[in-house]
């Protein structure tokens, strides 16, 4: 294995080739065009390198011995945490099928051997351009979980309430069969659907009584501001719906846009149902936690009422009694 060092690198890239000869001539390339590169002489080691070092794009042979790039790609992609790292597969043999089973597998690009040096950087700066607005995104992304993450902290009551609610969200979700769009923006939600309390004022937020209908008033904004802080980012397109609906009700008392029934998103109705059950079972400044079986006694009472979707209350209930 190669570690290759140049000052001044912009990006880390991985090579993973069993041939010696073409792990040389990439990392020449790319050293000569500012890039960090790092080798690995098959898919097992090249695995080995991406779990431990920051790597921001992967070029793989596809015929390597123990893992094969497709493999390879397969498992990076798989991983939500790095299925946004791009990915280059690179053949000598030119095979439609091999073509195919790299789309399959999530490639970002495809190469065949010899590669033309101008093609091969004129595809990696597109990457590397492409893989900037991604990082962009993610910090953008990062400072939205981190404002909601600090509104939770000025209760100590609510403490690991947003990473709940992105588990449990998803874990319904997935028990419901929906699809991995709408478990990822669950668990997004999870962290920000209150994210719009950031314009309440903190006499209202942390009030340990009643409302008055004033104060109601300004509290029931909070998801319409919280859609709005958010709007802006094209990721978040599915959570948007949870923001604004998840305080809606199945009667259409609910708030801001009184939706009923099926009108409220499936997504919506999901954060709501492990929202309550949360806030049930751990402590308030008023009541101690409640016991899962009194919580969940409780929901059924508010679905028979109209105000929670009964189906997912029932589910969610399954699910919980297997832990």
């Amino acid at each position: 294995m190669l570690l290759s060092t140049q000052a001044g690198t912009t990006a880390t890239i991985l090579i993973a080739d069993d041939d010696v000869s073409n792990r040389h001539l990439f990392s020449e390339i790319l050293e000569g065009e500012g890039y960090y590169p790092v080798t690995a002489r098959n898919g097992v080691e090249a695995l080995d390198i991406f779990a431990t070092t920051p790597i921001d794009l992967v070029i793989l042979d596809v015929k390597m011995p123990s893992l094969t790039g497709f493999e390879v790609c397969r498992r990076i992609k798989a991983n939500p945490d790095t299925r946004l790292v791009p990915v280059v597969l690179v053949s000598g043999l030119i095979n439609a099928n091999d073509r195919i089973v790299a789309i399959e597998c999530g490639a970002d690009d495809y190469l065949t051997k010899p590669i033309r040096k101008d093609e091969f950087i004129a595809r990696i700066h597109s990457l590397m351009r492409l893989k900037q607005f991604t990082d962009d995104l993610e910090t953008a992304e990062g400072v939205l979980f981190d404002l909601a993450l600090s509104i939770e902290a000025k209760d100590p009551y609510t403490e690991g309430h947003c990473d709940r609610l992105a588990k449990y969200s998803v874990e319904l979700a997935t028990a419901l069969g929906l699809p991995e769009e709408e478990r990822s923006a669950l668990r997004k939600a999870g962290i920000v659907h209150d994210i719009g309390k950031v314009a309440v004022p903190e006499l209202i937020l942390l009030k340990p009584g009643g409302l008055t209908d004033e104060e109601s008033r300004i509290m029931e904004q909070h998801p319409i501001i919280g859609e709005r802080i958010c709007k802006p980012l094209r990721s978040f397109r599915g959570v948007l719906p949870i923001i604004r609906h998840h305080h809606e009700k199945m009667d259409g008392t609910g708030y801001p846009d009184g939706l009923k029934g099926e009108a409220i998103p499936i997504t919506a109705r999901i954060m709501t149902t492990v929202d309550v059950y949360d806030a049930l079972t751990t402590d308030r400044p008023f009541r101690s936690a409640m016991p899962p079986e009194k919580a969940f006694e409780i929901m059924q009472e508010e679905a028979s009422k109209g105000w929670l979707d009964g189906k997912l209350v029932a589910q969610f209930k399954a699910i919980m009694a297997k832990k």
